[in-house]
């Protein structure tokens, strides 16, 4: 079995299911499940494991055990275990488990150990006789990872024909040593000694010049593959939908983007090498045989041992390296998140547990590299072995040769040169595969950003100016998995263009969630959206967004200038609106007084600012897009009531469709209507005129 490592703090349950589908035969991946069973930020439980499951036509027998029943399951199973997560349990060897865990990859463990973890709960699956093994794995296409590179052939072209002329200068190197022993040595030759030798410096010289030209290219190409790709990637990434951010780490989307590097460095460096390598080792080889079959049968048989060798720890490697980059990822995404929230670690002195935490973290990732740097080492010292023997039985071998007159000391220096040459780019062929190989590692990582699929966007161009900023919703329902609770039910509403809206209801009634289908951050499970008359998916969420000014309760601005955060870092940004956005939002005159004006900068996230001030920059980096529709979740919060008052003021002046999620009394009564969810639907729709009180 192979371990399946999640993508997903969630998704454990799934990636067990995977493990366990491609043990008998059904071979699938992680990304395929994720689309087919959509997963809750909540996780899996073991009813929807066994519905999964029996989807995937296994028949599912749910158990609760002592751990000393553990042998009687049929294995490969599934455990439950930390009372948050799953694993699948291998085998049985004595009093030790072995496990594929999703999260840390292969564990053993003594049945003492498993017993602070295991929570009695096992799930057994087997192939019901609906079930068909079938390759459901879709395959990984490079342009798919990379996109289209410009200028790739070209490069390519050049590159190859340096490399080949450096390919002909080796070749012709060993000759002028035979020359120098066999022709000027043996003859006292002084002339030919001298020819031989400026022969062999301007091969040196010519050796210099190719290498210094295909060096720079190779470095030309690998900054511009480096900076077209990454380009491609990252304009995918970004193009993702909002719920695949939600929904992973950061330091394991950074390690799956780094990922890149690793595929780049391979193909960059080795697509080339690999073609002249092949081609290098040939003549070589048939050199070899000219100058002695005997040898180079000890030469053919060291670089098998070499070929088997590097196949026999390859798997362990490969497991070894992806369980790494996933430690290290959890470690990285850990720290991040520590150095972010260290305003509450100080307030509650929580720094020291968060220290011993991330220490934990970090051992585990260092204990794998310890393992991992084992395996290198042993493979390491076999290879040498291998052709520390090989060279012994060589000068062995040779030096009889020699003696008996079937060598002449010139050729086996020769035979030893293309010896060198021949094993050198036979192991870098041995060697390139299995990086080939090994790519398919950070291939699968990342597919799952480059496979995933963007938000729609609209085939159709669409004049925004035309579209009345109304909202309707026809029965709309959400929730965020199959067997979830449903967050929003059947729900009905129209929201006229020009209306001043107020969402209220009680903590988890579904406020936030409906703003976000609002504003085409969430897809409604059923039912549609219209703004204007246009259907959502019809008009696109980039064009729907294009028509609102949003400020959410979550909301960042980022490291650089007030003027620049006020207008979204818009080139071609207008001084006039933006000062025009920042009065309406009353922070106008808080930031004049700023010792470097609307050119102060701010550190990263909008440190270095109050609640109120980081909130008021955040209405106005809405007002300056002069949206159609403003969409407003909590947005007054931190602003002192005279603040609130004045930009209320400036809001009912202006001419939008106003939706606000709001608590507060004041916010409240600045709305013409009032909406008030229950348990995700609408209980109360009252229309309010300027004599109605709010209580």
């Amino acid at each position: 079995m192979k371990v399946v490592l999640q993508a997903e703090s969630q998704e454990c349950g799934l990636a067990c299911l995977v493990m366990i589908a491609n043990y008998h035969g059904f071979h699938l991946d992680l990304m395929s499940l994720r689309r087919r069973f959509s997963i809750s930020l909540k996780g899996t439980n073991l009813a929807q494991l066994v519905r999964y499951a029996q989807n995937l036509e296994f028949s599912c027998r749910p158990l609760r055990l002592e751990l000393e029943d553990i042998g009687k399951l049929r294995l490969p199973c599934i455990l439950h275990w930390n009372m948050n997560h799953f694993v699948v349990l291998q085998k049985l060897r004595g009093n030790r488990v072995y496990l594929l865990d999703p999260a840390l990859g292969y564990r053993v463990l003594s049945l003492r150990e498993a017993s602070a973890h295991f929570t009695g709960i096992a799930l057994e699956l087997s192939p019901n006789t609906m079930f068909r093994p079938a390759q459901q794995k879709p395959r990984v296409r490079l342009r798919d990872l990379i996109g289209r590179a410009v200028g790739l052939k070209r490069a390519l072209t050049n590159i190859f024909v340096l490399a080949l002329a450096l390919e002909i200068v080796a070749l012709l190197s060993p000759q002028v040593t035979q020359w120098v022993v066999d022709g000027a040595l043996v003859s006292a030759d002084r002339n030919l000694l001298l020819i031989a030798v400026l022969g062999g410096c301007l091969l040196l010289i010519i050796d210099f010049v190719l290498r210094m030209a295909r060096g720079w290219m190779g470095l030309r190409l690998n900054q511009q593959l480096s900076l077209q790709w990454s380009s491609n990637l990252f304009s995918h990434l970004l193009s993702l939908p909002w719920t695949f951010f939600e929904k992973r780490l950061l330091g394991d989307i950074i390690a799956r983007f780094q990922s890149l590097g690793a595929i780049r460095n391979v193909l960059a460096n080795g697509a080339i090498m690999v073609v002249l390598d092949g081609l290098v080792t040939l003549i070589t080889l048939g050199m070899m045989l000219v100058y002695s079959k005997p040898l180079s049968g000890i030469v053919l048989s060291a670089i098998a041992l070499y070929g088997i060798l590097r196949l026999v720890f390859y798997q362990p490697l490969r497991n070894a390296s992806e369980e790494r980059i996933v430690l290290t990822a959890r470690e990285h995404s850990y720290f991040i998140e520590t150095i972010r929230a260290i305003q509450p670690l100080k307030l509650f002195n929580t720094a020291s547990l968060r220290l011993a935490t991330w220490q934990n973290l970090l051992a585990d990732a260092q204990n794998r590299d310890v393992a991992t740097q084992k395996l290198l080492l042993m493979f390491a010292s076999l290879n040498s072995l291998i052709f520390g023997l090989e060279s012994m039985l060589l000068l062995y071998m040779g030096g009889l040769a020699v003696l008996n007159k079937e060598l002449s000391l010139g050729m086996l220096l020769a035979f030893t040169a293309y010896k060198s040459q021949f094993t050198g780019r036979a192991s870098k062929l041995i060697d390139f595969g299995i990086e080939i190989r090994m790519l398919a590692l950070h291939a699968e990582r990342l597919a799952d950003i480059a496979l995933e699929r963007p938000e729609p966007e609209s085939s159709v161009e669409t004049d925004l100016t035309r579209i009345e900023p109304s909202i309707e919703l026809r029965d709309v329902s959400f929730r965020y998995a199959e067997g979830e609770p449903w967050i929003l039910r059947n729900m009905s509403l129209t929201i006229k263009a020009g209306e001043s809206v107020a969402i209220v209801g009680r903590s988890g009634c579904g406020k936030s969630t409906l703003f976000k289908l609002m504003l085409g951050l969430l897809t409604p499970t059923e039912g549609e959206i219209l703004v204007g008359g246009v259907p959502v998916r019809q008009l696109g969420p980039q064009a729907l967004r294009n028509l609102v000014g949003a400020v959410m309760q979550e909301d960042h601005l980022f490291a650089g200038s007030l003027a620049e955060n006020i207008a979204s870092f818009d080139p071609e940004a207008s001084q006039e609106r933006i000062e025009e956005a920042a009065r309406q939002a009353n922070i106008h005159k808080a930031i004049e007084k700023m010792p470097m004006g609307y050119q102060t900068l701010m550190a990263e996230m909008g440190s270095g600012l109050s609640g109120g001030q980081r909130q008021r920059i955040l209405l106005a980096r809405a007002l300056y897009k002069q949206p159609r529709i403003l969409a407003m979740d909590e947005a007054t919060s931190h602003l002192d009531l005279h603040s609130e008052q004045h930009v209320l003021q400036a809001l009912r002046q202006m001419v939008v469709t106003h939706i606000t999620i709001a608590h507060r009394r004041e916010t409240i009564a600045f709305a013409k209507r009032l909406i008030c969810l229950k348990n995700g639907t609408v209980v109360e729709d009252i229309r309010l005129d300027d004599s109605q009180a709010i209580s």
